[in-house]
């Protein structure tokens, strides 16, 4: 398995530290960091800079991308690693070659089930990071230095669950077997994240890509069970969003819209909702799994649209 040990900004960690979030956003100030040898749910480890340079936690790999600012904000608030927007933008333009844009795209990689280690427990000096790497480095695990480095953070990972080695037993990478990616929990931000790339950053039922109107719906509300999965997810304008959530606008199995006939009968209106009725979803998105699930849009029809 290949990990990656990421070059983390101290002030970033320690605030995060202190609240322990659900996930985060590991963000740079220019462009989303391309990771291709990580697959989700792929350790992401947190390498301190100086004067510390121990790797002091980490969280689990979820997506890469780039997004507005603004948009980096609402999906993540705090968890980008500041207690306010306002702190957020200054530590972004602080770092941009031009500091006046308006609403800058910033790098943002979601991490899962971050874990933040006490300062006894940080790992120092891992194997063969040079001096010199300024973003970060790959470890594999089918080679000595990373199989050591994973050892050590298993051993904190299982501390945490009060589960020590007892004498006797196989050190961890053989008493765990073989090390995997694991599913990680989805958080808010991650599903909106997901949610909005997998829909190309289009309205699911009408197309419109004007990025700061589209939200990403969940089809069975999380309040009443509904998971953070992007199956449970559809990518749609504010106004749809929001007819979506009372049951006045559904999507069918089969992938088609329906508009209620209450919009017409309550407010005299709707007409260019209603030319949508029927149609098929303007948007899909290419991974099977992403795809809106049937289960989740049995469950809108029946409990939630007002036919």
């Amino acid at each position: 398995m290949k990990f990656w040990a990421g070059v983390t900004d101290n002030a970033w960690f320690n605030f995060l530290s202190q609240s322990a979030p659900d996930e985060v956003n590991f963000w740079q100030p220019r462009g989303a960091a391309t990771y291709a040898a990580l697959e989700p749910g792929t350790p992401f480890l947190f390498k301190l800079k100086r004067p510390y340079h121990h790797i002091a936690g980490g969280g689990y790999f979820v997506k890469s991308t780039s997004l507005p600012l603004s948009i980096a904000w609402e999906a993540f608030g705090p968890k980008n690693g500041a207690a306010q927007r306002g702190i957020f933008e200054k530590m972004i333009r602080s770092l941009l070659v031009d500091p006046t844009v308006r609403d800058p795209e910033i790098g943002c990689t979601v991490l899962a089930q971050p874990f933040f280690w006490t300062r006894e427990a940080w790992i120092p000096d891992p194997i063969d990071f040079a001096a010199n790497i300024v973003r970060g480095r790959y470890y594999d695990t089918a080679e000595p230095p990373g199989a050591q480095l994973w050892a050590e953070v298993q051993s904190r990972l299982m501390a945490l669950f009060n589960e020590p080695l007892r004498a006797g037993e196989p050190e961890l990478t053989e008493r765990y077997g073989a090390p995997i990616p694991v599913r990680p929990r989805l958080g808010q931000g991650a599903f909106r994240v997901l949610v909005t790339d997998a829909y190309q950053r289009r309205c699911a039922l009408t197309g419109e890509s004007t990025l700061p109107v589209l939200e990403a719906a969940h089809i069975q509300p999380y309040a009443e069970s509904g998971p953070h999965d992007p199956a449970n997810g559809l990518l749609l304008r504010s106004d749809f969003h929001k007819l979506f959530d009372i049951g006045l606008v559904t999507v069918t199995p089969d992938h088609r819209i329906e508009v209620s006939p209450r919009i017409r009968e309550e407010w005299f209106n709707g007409k260019a909702y209603y030319r949508l009725h029927g149609q098929p979803l303007s948007r899909l998105p290419e991974h099977p799994d992403h795809r809106p699930g049937e289960a989740y849009l049995r469950w809108h029809n029946e409990n939630r649209f007002v036919g």
